[in-house]
């Protein structure tokens, strides 16, 4: 179980993250580089707990 947590904790994150980058999409004042980079290091962090979750099935 602990290794089913591991991943999800990152993957759960990355989804938070992503959704705010996406919400900001909206938000002019924000250049369009940081809504982009926000969005990205969402991802990155979706994809890492997805292997993680993957790594640690048995």
């Amino acid at each position: 179980m602990e290794g089913v947590r591991e991943g999800l904790i990152p993957a759960i994150l990355g989804t938070a993250v992503t959704s705010t980058g996406l919400a900001l999409r909206k938000n002019r004042r924000i250049q369009p580089m940081v809504r982009g980079s926000i969005i990205g290091f969402g991802l990155a962090h979706v994809v890492l707990g997805a292997i993680d979750l993957v790594e640690h099935r048995q």
